[in-house]
């Protein structure tokens, strides 16, 4: 991850600095070793069971059978027998969710009485939700142990959510052991959700903010049928433009770019495409068909279409086709042999599915010799092209020893990231939807609701929401609209939780709490330790913050020299942190040749009186932008005007140091401004 970008507002004889930093993350290559495989893999007998077997003999089931007690029927209505199953589970349901909309704690009270009956009756649904009002604290004392209680009975009731929950429970508390069995259950649940023939896209979710701000590049893509850009391809597609087709089809396929799914509308985008010959439309025909998405399920159709895809040169077709033949659907009877033939041509058009089901087949011994190296070394290229269901296969090896060493850490670390595409993710879409319509408070439920599930995005983001709006977030605590203590205490876990999972900036947040005792009694220590793990992942920002701490003595210890390694380290990890450097470098050379003087003794004081100061500026003087340049100005001549003085009282001391160049290095000239963390 890196940072993008400073907003740095700086007070030299004032100082004060606030960063702007994006989130990016870093792409994951895996390397095979032979010390990672396992030479006895082959003969243990393990890869000889069913579980391993991806072309088992069960059809593909709906998303609400993968997802039992599924929100969708709110969010999507299209099948009232899911509702009519858990009728009191859905009404508390519906009415949190519009408590939430309208800032209602007393139709929250009802909500959560309601969901609390259905739960003491055994509504495994329902002793999800309150679960989440537990560990959230809304409406009820927040407590952990009765959150854990009524996610382990739903979980063994069925509810999906719940063990997301609860396995990422485990995984905090480092308990593999237990967390690496729920999630292989989840992971196996999303595998079966994915598509036959090619890799689904990846839906991931969006991150709302951006640093401190809103991610407005990214909302701006996700605003569905309102788009301008959406509109442009609907026109493009109305005038008989077959991509225009394909990608709008794609997009209601898949709830794309803020678009509510709709397989009706899908299909028809679909049909008209293939009507211009548009190949990768046949494909997802091929799809629909086969997974009865929105029409009854004809696995002769499915054959048909991809077939004609493939002959249209798509040729991660081929896997579907080749899967029809494992399986024995819409052909005369199961073939190996042709079934490895159409993934072999698939592989060799580089399609990793084609890597992924070639692996599948050497794993199982299907129409093949098995082989669990050979296998393994192909479900490592699919991992790399970014296959989610080669991660899954992996993971599976890394948990049971075959053909990779055992290692439960690795095994949880991987099903974790194939269950969270799971058909649960759904959540996300519709929490920006809200977000996106204005509708705050719902969206911070639902991301919530993630976030407890162990999404990193949703962590940072319902976390974001608490410190950006507020009072306006909709936040319910335990007796109505949450205090201002609750509303930090949720945000600063939430932020800790996603920097536990490799979020820097939430690190960095974490470290700003302690440092400045927001939410939380001020902790110089624990500060330091947070900043240390943002510096961890090259934060420049945690960088120069750990240097203003150790020339400060602040939870480190006072060492001028480290300090200037952090803030050269913070320039070479971020070129945006030239100016803040600069003038740390200064306030260390002040530091050094005047230290115990009033000058010194001032600029420590700066920390106290900076607000009123910059209140003075944004009020009286000028913008934001002049006072930068002016006190910018001011800092660097005073750093001079000393040099100079220096330099003379060196020169009348010592004739001969005339000669001796003592420069300032421009890198070196600026610091205890922007000293401040954040």
């Amino acid at each position: 991850m890196r940072i993008s970008g400073y907003r740095i507002v700086i007070l030299s004889v004032l100082v004060y600095s606030i960063v702007l930093l994006s989130v990016h993350a870093r792409p994951v290559v895996l390397v095979l070793s032979n010390d990672d495989l396992n030479s006895g893999g082959d003969d243990n007998g393990v890869g000889e069971s069913s579980d391993f077997d991806d072309f088992g003999e069960s059809e593909p089931k709906s998303e609400e059978e993968l997802d039992p007690g599924s929100w969708r029927p709110i969010f999507e209505p299209d099948d009232s027998t899911v509702q009519a199953a858990s009728p009191q589970y859905y009404s508390g349901l519906r009415k949190i969710l519009s408590a939430a909309s309208e800032g209602n704690f007393r139709l929250m009270e009802e909500a959560v009485d309601e969901i609390e009956a259905a739960s003491s009756a055994g509504d495994p649904h329902s002793q999800s939700i309150m679960g989440f009002v537990y560990g959230l604290g809304m409406m009820r004392e927040k407590s952990k142990s009765k959150s854990f209680l009524h996610h382990n009975f739903a979980s063994e009731g069925g509810n999906m959510q719940s063990k997301m929950a609860l396995a990422f429970t485990y995984l905090r508390q480092d308990m593999h052991d237990k967390a690496v069995l729920l999630y292989a259950e989840l992971a196996e649940t999303a595998v079966n959700s994915f598509l036959i023939s090619k890799d689904s896209p990846v839906v991931e979710p969006t991150r709302i903010h951006s640093g401190t701000e809103e991610n407005k590049a990214a909302l701006r893509k996700s605003r569905g049928e309102e788009d301008e850009d959406f509109q442009i391809l609907e026109y493009q597609a109305q005038k008989g433009n077959p991509a225009a087709m394909y990608r709008i089809g794609l997009f209601y396929y898949f709830g794309l770019r803020g678009l509510r799914r709709d397989h009706t509308k899908a299909l028809h985008w679909f049909k008209k495409a293939v009507e211009k010959g548009e190949p990768k439309s046949m494909e997802l025909l091929g799809e629909i068909y086969a997974r009865g998405a929105g029409v009854e399920r004809n696995y002769t159709k499915a054959l048909e279409w991809l077939t004609l895809a493939a002959k249209e040169g798509h040729f991660s077709a081929f896997n579907g086709i080749g899967y029809l033949y494992v399986k024995g659907y819409g052909v005369d009877k199961k073939n190996y042999t042709k079934a490895k033939e159409y993934f072999e041509k698939a592989a060799d058009s580089e399609d990793p599915s084609g890597h992924y089901n070639l692996g599948v087949l050497y794993l199982k011994g299907i129409g093949v010799k098995r082989d669990v190296r050979q296998a393994t070394k192909y479900f490592f290229v699919a991992a790399n092209a970014g296959q989610p269901k080669a991660f899954y296969q992996l993971a599976k090896m890394f948990h049971t020893g075959v053909g990779l060493k055992k290692n439960l850490e690795m095994a949880t670390s991987f099903y974790k990231l194939v269950a969270e595409r799971g058909p649960w993710s759904s959540l996300s879409r519709w929490a920006l939807e809200a977000y996106l319509k204005g509708d705050v408070g719902k969206s911070l439920i639902l991301y919530s609701r993630m976030a407890e599930m162990g999404y990193e995005v949703a962590q940072s983001n319902a976390a974001w929401i608490l410190d950006k709006y507020g009072e306006r977030s909709m936040c319910m605590g335990v007796s109505g609209f949450c205090t201002d203590k609750e509303r930090h205490e949720r945000a600063h876990s939430l932020w800790w939780r996603a920097s536990e999972q490799g979020n820097e900036h939430a690190a960095l947040l974490i470290g700003d709490a302690y440092y400045y005792g927001r939410g939380t009694d001020r902790d110089f220590v624990r500060a330091a330790e947070a900043y240390m793990h943002a510096k961890s992942q090259s934060n420049a920002q945690a960088m120069f913050n750990l240097g203003y701490m150790h020339e400060h003595g602040q939870g480190l210890p006072f060492d001028l020299h480290l300090a200037k390694r952090y803030y050269d380290q913070a320039l070479v990890s971020d070129a945006a942190a030239k100016l803040p450097v600069t003038l740390a470098l200064a306030s260390l050379w002040l530091r050094r040749n005047y230290a115990d003087t009033v000058l010194v003794k001032f600029v420590d004081s700066l920390p106290e009186v900076y607000p009123k100061i910059e209140t003075w500026i944004e009020n009286v003087v000028f913008d934001e932008g002049n006072a930068t340049i002016l006190t910018l100005f001011v800092c660097l001549i005073t750093i001079l005007y000393l040099r100079e003085r220096q330099r003379r009282q060196a020169v009348v001391a010592d004739p001969a140091a005339a000669d001796v160049a003592q420069p300032l290095a421009p890198d070196v000239a600026h610091q205890h401004l922007a000293a401040f963390p954040r």
